[in-house]
């Protein structure tokens, strides 16, 4: 992409609350350095009075969500932009469809399957005759287990069948935004992705979702009804390593069965209101307002780690991947780092709707593994 635009990154909905987390992580990494870059949003105010507290000296664009015009106008005049404007399905099309127009790479944190859905239907074929990048999920949907399931494939055996399941779990809290993006991500119950086989015929499948012992974890394995899944097996499609054939479980790491028991019951009630429209608007009053979200104290005390056992031939591995608050603290810098590699790195040469792994490969591993997430093998058998 040419170096003549006026900026080489542009953050979209800074000042929200994974937003500013974003602005402060790219504006620590940034000074100092010739690296042209922008907050943008609807509010000037609010957009200069967090430009004046970041380091890195950011320039301001006012851009709404709504406005096809003014997004062109802004991904005209920059290499990269990423948005943090959810729920993606209400605001995050006309700004894909910016970047696409206009030869911008494009990254995003959504976990909304519909709407991803909708971008490989809509722009796939576009992005890809433009060269652009267009990289979802971006954040804690879906990049542990992505990068997690590509780290733990690199030590099985790539010309057999292979089977990776991941247990994850965590501790932390929500904002309104992704609380949000939760409940459109339910009700539209749309995958994002189909089953066909790989160019090369490797067909990658996910396993049943079923509760079920992990003797290796002194636990039980719960079906996790995210995009992850759907995240892993694209990947998992068009990316050489991951076996003659593939098939992916994604499951929450319980350790009692009462706590099996109740979880099950409120992700159920939680899909039965989102589906409904009534209720969904119940369940939308509750939580809390877009924008808000844990203080830094909570934040500092929340973390993550995703354990995959993986087999093939007869070989078995177990690694992890931990970092930590999942939903803010490690999602911005999860989305920073995807930005700057972007715009920096000599990644994977592909275009299209993609993966974070197939879009940013071993440049944005390295990045994640700089940033103090910790990918590594437990056992191999």
């Amino acid at each position: 992409m040419p170096d003549t635009r006026e900026f080489d990154l542009v953050l979209l909905g800074a000042t929200g609350f994974t937003g500013r987390l974003t602005a402060e992580h790219l504006g620590r990494r940034l000074e100092g350095r010739d690296t042209r870059w922008a907050i943008a949003g609807r509010n000037r105010d609010k957009l200069e009075a967090l430009a004046a507290e970041l380091p890195g000296d950011p320039a301001v664009v006012v851009a709404d969500t709504g406005d096809l015009v003014g997004l062109l106008e802004l991904a005209e005049r920059t290499r990269v932009l990423a948005s943090t404007v959810g729920p993606y399905a209400r605001h995050g099309e006309l700004v894909v469809q910016a970047c696409v127009r206009s030869g911008t790479h494009y990254a995003d944190i959504t976990g909304e399957p519909g709407f991803v859905k909708l971008l490989q239907d809509r722009y796939a074929a576009d992005a890809e005759r433009q060269g652009v990048k267009v990289v979802n999920c971006c954040g804690f949907d879906s990049v542990p287990h992505d990068m997690g399931v590509r780290y733990t494939v690199g030590h099985l055996p790539d010309d057999v069948p292979l089977t990776v399941r991941a247990y994850v779990q965590g501790k932390g809290q929500v904002s309104g935004g992704t609380a949000l993006s939760a409940i459109e991500a339910i009700a539209s119950r749309a995958g994002a992705g189909s089953s066909s086989p790989s160019s090369d015929g490797r067909r990658a499948v996910a396993l049943p979702a079923r509760i079920h012992r992990v003797p290796e974890l002194n636990g039980y394995g719960v079906p996790l009804p995210t995009i992850d899944p759907v995240i892993v097996l694209r990947s998992a499609r068009v990316l050489d390593g991951y076996g003659s054939a593939f098939r992916y479980g994604h499951f929450a790491r319980v350790g009692r069965l009462p706590t099996v028991i109740a979880g099950v019951g409120a992700v159920g009630t939680a899909a039965a209101m989102a589906s409904f429209g009534p209720t969904r608007k119940l369940l939308e009053a509750v939580v809390p307002s877009s924008g808000e979200g844990p203080d830094e104290k909570t934040r500092a005390k929340s973390s993550f780690e995703v354990t995959f056992i993986g087999r093939g031939a007869g070989t078995k591995v177990t690694t992890r991947v931990a970092g930590g608050d999942p939903g803010y603290g490690e999602t911005s810098r999860m989305l920073g780092q995807a930005i700057l590699s972007l715009a920096e790195d000599d990644g994977p040469d592909v275009a299209g709707v993609l993966t974070p792994a197939v879009a940013l490969g071993e440049p944005y591993h390295q990045r994640l593994i700089e940033l103090g997430i910790v990918f590594e093998v437990v056992e191999t058998a």
